[in-house]
Order: C-alpha cells, then sequence, then structure tokens
C-alpha cells in the first residue's frame, strides 16, 4: 500500500462509522462528503471524482457505502490486478466488510483487521484464501514473493487437490510456514510445481519464491558517504553470500548515524526500515563479533558497528552469516534469524517531529498535511485547549498536555520525545510559524546543539493562521501589502514595538494586531491605536474578529476612530485597513477589500 488509507463517508452516520475504523487504522484519514459529513479529515465535493482520485493515486479506499458505489467509480481504471489499491466496502451497520479489489495488495488483512476493531465480519472471496487458508502472492506483512507469475498455476494445482513440492530453509520457524505445509500436502503422487521459502538468492525460475524476513543488514559509513557508495556495498555483500535482497528485514545501525542521508537512501531501496542502537546496545555484541575493532571503539564506543548492528537486530538466536565488508567509506555485515523479524520490536526508528500548525481548529480550516501528521504521531504535544481542539484525532494517542506560558517545557518535551525515537507532533493553533513553536524549536535547537535533537527527523506543517482567517471572514483587506504585529510586550520590549507601529503607520501597510489585550495589558492597544490614527483617518476600516473557526466566533466591521479597546482581548486579531482599504455592501452584508490596482491598470491597458 502507498499514500495514506482513505475512509470514506457520504453521511454522517458513516462517517460515525468511519471514525472508528480510522482510529484503529495508523494513517488512515476520514474523508467526508462537503455538505453532509462533518468534522472530516478531509471534505471532497463529488463522490465518484474523488474515489478515481483516490484509486489513480493508489491511495487504499475503505468506503462506508454500499459496494456498488465503489465498483462504479473505479471500474473505467481497472487494468492490472497486481498493481491496484486496496477497496473495500463496509456496511453502515459495520457487520460485513467485503474486500472489492487489492487482494494482491493487502485487501484481505486489511479487512480482516477491521472486521476485528469494529467487530463485524471480513467476507474473503478470494479462492485461495477462501478453499486454502491463504493466499501464495499475499504471504504476511514484511514477506515477499518471487517470480509472482508461478503462483496463479500452483494455486490452481492446490485447489485440484494435487500435491506441489514446498522446500523450506533447513531452521526457518513460523506459522505460515505450518499453513503452506498442510496447503501443500495434497494427494500422493507426482508434485505439480515448486514452494521454496528461503532467504537464499532464487536460482530454479520455475518455482514460486516466498522470501522471509529473516535478514538484517548491519551497516556503518563516514559522515557524508554517498548513499550510492553505501547501496553497492549492500547489493555486493548480498550477492557475494548468495542471499536475497528481498529477505532483508530492516537495515540496522548506530544511533550515531540515524541522520545519516546514505543509511535513509540504503533503506528505502530495499523497501525496509532503518533501525538504530546506542553504543552500549551494540557493546553487549562484542563477544559474537567476527572483526573487533579497537579504533572503532575509541571512535563510536562500540567494537563493531556493521557487525554489531546487524547481530543486535537478530537478537540471541540468530548469526552472523556474512562478515564485515568495506568499500571506501562505508562497512557491511549480514546477520540471520530462525524466525522472521518485526523490525518495530527491533532498536528504535529515527524519530520525528513535525511542527503543526492547525489553524483555528476547525476540521474545516485544517491542511491536510496538518491532519496527515496528526494521524501519523504516536505522541501529541501541546497546550491543553489546541488538543482539544483535535476531537476524534487525538484519540488513542499519548497526549502531553502543557499550560499557557510553559512554551519551552512543551518543546523540550516534543524533542526529548522525538530524540528516543517516538513519532511526535507538536500543536500549535494557527501557523507554527508565525507567533508560535516553530522558532522556539530551532532557537532551542541552535542553542543547546543536542546530538539527540540534532538526529531528528524535523518538518514544518503550515496552518491558516489568525489573520487568514479574519480576512477571510471579512472580505480581502490584505489584498495589497500588510504586516503583522505582535503587542506583547513579555518577550519584545515595548519600544521596538512602538518603533514598528510607527514604520507601519507611516509606510501605510494594513496592519494585523496579534495579543492586542489582555486582563494584565490594557494599555498597549491604546498607545497603538493613537500612533496608528496619526497616519490614518478616522474612517478607516477596522476587523475586529474572536474565536475564529470555534464556538463563540464573532467577527465585526468598525473603524479607527469607533474602536473600544475594552471589547478586545487575547482571543481577539485586529485588522486595521490602510489608506485604501474600502468597505461595501454585497449581497446584503458588508465587505471589506484593499484593492491592489487592477482597475488602474485597467484603464492604461
Amino acid at each position: 500500500m502507498s499514500g495514506s488509507i482513505a475512509v470514506v463517508a457520504i453521511t454522517d452516520d458513516g462517517a460515525r462509522l468511519g471514525r472508528r475504523i480510522a482510529r484503529a487504522l495508523p494513517g488512515a484519514e476520514l474523508h467526508g462528503r462537503a455538505g453532509r459529513v462533518k468534522g472530516a479529515d478531509i471534505a471532497f465535493a463529488e463522490t465518484t471524482a474523488h474515489l478515481r482520485d483516490l484509486f489513480r493515486r493508489n491511495v487504499p479506499i475503505i468506503g462506508i457505502c454500499a459496494a456498488g458505489i465503489l465498483v462504479r467509480a473505479v471500474a473505467p481504471l481497472l487494468k492490472n490486478k497486481h498493481d491496484e489499491p486496496p477497496v473495500i466496502a463496509v456496511s453502515s451497520d459495520g457487520k460485513s466488510v467485503v474486500p472489492i479489489l487489492g487482494g494482491h495488495s493487502g485487501a484481505n488483512r486489511l479487512a480482516q483487521r477491521i472486521a476485528k476493531s469494529i467487530g463485524g465480519k471480513a467476507a474473503i472471496t478470494t479462492a485461495g484464501d477462501a478453499a486454502l487458508g491463504l493466499a501464495l502472492d499475499d504471504p504476511p506483512p514484511g514477506w515477499r514473493v518471487g517470480n509472482s507469475k508461478a503462483a496463479k498455476g500452483i494455486a490452481a494445482a492446490l485447489l485440484a487437490g494435487k500435491s506441489v513440492a514446498l522446500d523450506v530453509e533447513e531452521g526457518l520457524i513460523s506459522p505460515w510456514i505450518g499453513s503452506l505445509r498442510e496447503a501443500t500436502a495434497g494427494e500422493s503422487g507426482r508434485k505439480v510445481g515448486a514452494i521454496s521459502v528461503t532467504s537464499r538468492a532464487a536460482d530454479k525460475t520455475n518455482a514460486l519464491y516466498i522470501y522471509p524476513p529473516v535478514l538484517a543488514l548491519g551497516v556503518g559509513c563516514e559522515r557524508g558517504a554517498s548513499g550510492r557508495e553505501l547501496i553497492a556495498l549492500a547489493r555486493r555483500t548480498l550477492n557475494k553470500a548468495g542471499l536475497a535482497p528481498e529477505a532483508v528485514a530492516c537495515v540496522a545501525s548506530l544511533d550515531l548515524k540515524a541522520d545519516e542521508p546514505a543509511v535513509h537512501e540504503l533503506a528505502e531501496s530495499l523497501g525496509v526500515p532503518a533501525r538504530f542502537f546506542t553504543p552500549d546496545e551494540l557493546e553487549k555484541q562484542r563477544p559474537r563479533l567476527a572483526n573487533p575493532s579497537e579504533i572503532v571503539f575509541r571512535e563510536t564506543g562500540t567494537h563493531g558497528v556493521a557487525e554489531g548492528a546487524a547481530l543486535a537486530a537478530v537478537g540471541r538466536k540468530g548469526r552472523l552469516i556474512a562478515e564485515k565488508t568495506k568499500s571506501k567509506r562505508a562497512t557491511c555485515a549480514i546477520a540471520w534469524s530462525p524466525m522472521p523479524l518485526d523490525p518495530s520490536r527491533i532498536g528504535r526508528a529515527r524519530g520525528w517531529l513535525r511542527v503543526v500548525g492547525i489553524g483555528p481548529g476547525a476540521a474545516d480550516w485544517r491542511t491536510p498535511e496538518a491532519t496527515r501528521a496528526v494521524a501519523l504521531a504516536d505522541h501529541l504535544v501541546g497546550y491543553g485547549p489546541y488538543l482539544d481542539l483535535l476531537g476524534d484525532a487525538a484519540r488513542g494517542k499519548a497526549r502531553h498536555r502543557g499550560t499557557l506560558g510553559a512554551e519551552e517545557a512543551r518543546v523540550r518535551k516534543a524533542l526529548d520525545l522525538a530524540g528516543e525515537g517516538k513519532a511526535v507532533a507538536l500543536i500549535c493553533s494557527g501557523d507554527a510559524g508565525i507567533y508560535a513553536l516553530a522558532t522556539l524549536v530551532l532557537e532551542l535547537m541552535e542553542r543547546e546543539n543536542r546530538a539527540d535533537w540534532n538526529r531528528v527527523d524535523l518538518a514544518f506543517a503550515p496552518g491558516i493562521s489568525a489573520l487568514q482567517a479574519a480576512a477571510a471572514r471579512a472580505g480581502a483587506p490584505l489584498g495589497h501589502d500588510f504586516c503583522a504585529i505582535s503587542l506583547s510586550d513579555l518577550l519584545t520590549p515595548w519600544s521596538a514595538i512602538e518603533a514598528r507601529l510607527r514604520a507601519a503607520a507611516s509606510g501605510d501597510f494594513v496592519v494585523a494586531l496579534y495579543n492586542p489585550a489582555s486582563e494584565r495589558r490594557r494599555d498597549q492597544l491604546v498607545a497603538a491605536l493613537d500612533i496608528l490614527r496619526t497616519a490614518r483617518p478616522p474612517s478607516t476600516p477596522v476587523i475586529s474578529a474572536r474565536n475564529l473557526g470555534r464556538l463563540g466566533e464573532g467577527v465585526a466591521i468598525t473603524t479607527l476612530g469607533d474602536l473600544v479597546p475594552a471589547s478586545v482581548d487575547m482571543l481577539t486579531i485586529l485588522l486595521i485597513g490602510s489608506s485604501a482599504t474600502r468597505v461595501a455592501n454585497h449581497g446584503g452584508r458588508a465587505w471589506v477589500h484593499t484593492p491592489r490596482g487592477y482597475a488602474a491598470k485597467d484603464v492604461a491597458q
């Protein structure tokens, strides 16, 4: 599967069930029909067009609707069954979960998982799953199939009760192998076809090869080594040992390398995750190393990075099967496990931190990127009321609630969690980079230069800022040049704020005033208005917007002369027009806009 999972609802009843399903599936998002479904992560206008767009982008689809709606929507796009994403229909009562398409890409497993989460029944109709209890071309997660074209003929033979040769690599242990033995037993007599379950490279073109995830690729490299070099070394090491790349479960290394692009490029090239260990964890493998190095120990705190990481990944029951090999700037070793490896239980992933702006709070004003970041995170950090605004999107996640004024503590918590290998979203209202925590994240990282923080995969998800929300509610006041100034002198001296206000006034900018007043601060707003009144007339339009996108929202259009400072608080943002800003009535209400000069351009032409 690729991309997020789309849980598609076209009614509010369907959305209630869809939210339950989305909570049970990491990375799932609720898609709702606009005008019918409230609070969806992603709204769409037309059902058929939206379903086709998802299918084209190979996004798994779970439709809370009649199966016929899904079939008719994607039917014109059907080409190759091996390339299509899962498409699953779920009845509105949750009793039936029917995989319609994508049986070769995990639809049956996904349907069974959904059914388990909502107490329904998965209606599996593919012949192999129904009659044999398994699908040869859709093995358990992490397993891979080679020469999948042979699967159809072998499955047909098994369904006819014939016997198929099964060759299992010595020492492999897995319940799924037991299912294969049972399915291939058949009647006595000549074997029809062959299945090989192995970590070795294929040497028979007519057999169906099934590769269990039993190899751990341990690697090390110099800082800045190229991904091309590391990938080439890994491929040579696998080839020399006669091992199949498809049997690699993970790429493992020292935590010092968690931010090394070459390691992640190698993992991506193999389609597996990268996992990391501390020097102490790798040093425990010293008695098992084939090539311990004092030089490596002095530099890293462990006597072996590549061999140690490979051995740490496979555990005590595994063994080293390819000793450390070297290229100019990298090392590689391979270890084997008798049991399939689950990378989620090996070492730790590279932690990531997404600093997320959720806009004013309403789901309709939350960007898809922000929604995805929240959905994929395991930990949410933020001011308590901001986390509450996420509603169902925060369910099932560890929530670390901060208090007002404790911004640094929240940022430290988010960085610490990500530094431990966790998936973290730091939640901000509005846009994370506008009077919010994005800058504090970077300030702390620069100030303290901590190794664990520096290795974090960091990114910022923008949101709708209060000035954008207020402008949209009132019309187009930001149609020409504007600026934003915060009146809070908690972090900025009032003298600096005052200088900026005078510059904005003389420059004739539309001015957005953030943090205009609080219970403690009442004089700054009065002083700011006095400064702006020196450069613009009392008739200048002013937009006063409060609680945007939330319960109790209020938007008022007044003038610079009539604005009453006592009506403004910390939940308010003010947009004060320039000399060009206008108010006009259209459709029975007042709209504010600041012309950019298109009329003059038309006259000149």
